[in-house]
């Protein structure tokens, strides 16, 4: 190429860059300005479903303190219930759903993380292991009258546990296990591959890098599905309808092959089943109160552990 044409296809790119140039500065400011505008429309839609949120939210919290703390006493929450259930305490309901929540933890905890260790470490990548995946996640969505009714079957008929602590405990864990499995899993899939990597680079064997790097690195997320996990536990009627509780206690349970009151399923009967609408509806409201303040200071214990796992990671 002579030393004319080059210098003509320099000038030529050089006209080509410069209209680009003039065409872009006329219209980004057009476009700044739309980009402007939908962000501040994003902005306020975002406010608006925040601001809704937290008046329905608000409008429920403050419904049932309001007609809760009337209910609420030294004697509603340390005594049992006295004269049809119209006067006394729910200590038995309370200390019930504690257990109930306790012994569910404990059985879907280590079982719905050991079954995402190995879906997402050590499982092989084929169709079976999508399907698991898929079937887990179906499971989150089904009813949970239709656990009460496994629980039913397997629990207190097959197994001859009866309606008991045991019965409700493994039902309501049954219930949770496929929301802290998928929990796990997101948390362990966002860990990135690098620290695998370099923890395998040292010398570290696989189960070493999954003890000591992924799983304290992946902690707070698994918190996060143990933390809405509780919550629904706690709050829950149709499974405990059929395998744990019962209307009335004198007392406390004894072993795990006892009957329990809950708060849910407690508040459930005075308010369809009471004799005494009037009296038993306060104590119903109370019940509420107790149950929302219940699993907000057990939450709040997971979320205190999980900004300390945070730091310390």
């Amino acid at each position: 190429m002579s030393g004319k044409e080059q210098f003509a296809s320099i000038k030529t790119s050089y006209s080509i860059e410069k209209a680009f140039n003039c065409i872009t500065k006329i219209e980004s400011p057009q476009k700044k300005s739309n980009g402007k505008f939908i962000q501040k429309i994003g902005f306020f839609l975002l406010g608006l479903s925040m601001i809704i949120v937290l008046v329905f939210l608000g409008s429920i919290v403050y419904f049932i303190v309001t007609k809760g703390m009337r209910a609420i006493s030294w004697e509603f929450l340390t005594q049992v219930p006295k004269s049809a259930m119209t006067k006394g305490g729910v200590a038995p309901a309370i200390v019930g759903t504690l257990y109930l929540t306790l012994g569910s933890m404990v059985f879907a905890i280590p079982l719905g993380l050991a079954c995402a260790i190995y879906l997402c470490e050590y499982s092989p990548k084929n169709v079976v292991v999508n399907i698991i995946r898929i079937s887990i996640n179906n499971l989150a969505g089904v009813p949970s009258v239709v656990f009460g009714l496994f629980g039913l079957a397997l629990f207190v008929k097959f197994f001859g546990f009866g309606v008991s602590i045991l019965s409700g405990s493994l039902t309501l864990g049954i219930l949770v296990l496929p929301s802290i499995i998928s929990a796990a899993q997101e948390s362990l899939l966002a860990v990135p591959h690098s620290l695998r990597e370099a923890s395998l680079a040292l010398g570290a064997t696989h189960w070493q890098t999954i003890k000591k790097i992924v799983l304290p690195t992946a902690l707070p997320g698994i918190l996060t599905g143990v933390i809405l996990s509780i919550g629904r536990v706690a709050g829950e009627t149709a499974p405990i309808l059929f395998t744990a509780a019962t209307f009335y206690m004198r007392g406390y349970p004894k072993s795990v092959f006892s009957e329990v009151m809950a708060l849910p399923y407690h508040i459930y009967a005075l308010m369809t089943e009471g004799t005494h609408p009037e009296a038993q509806t306060q104590i119903a409201y109370g019940c509420a109160l107790l149950l929302l303040i219940l699993v907000l200071s057990v939450s709040s214990v997971a979320i205190v552990i999980r900004q300390k796992t945070k730091i310390s990671a």
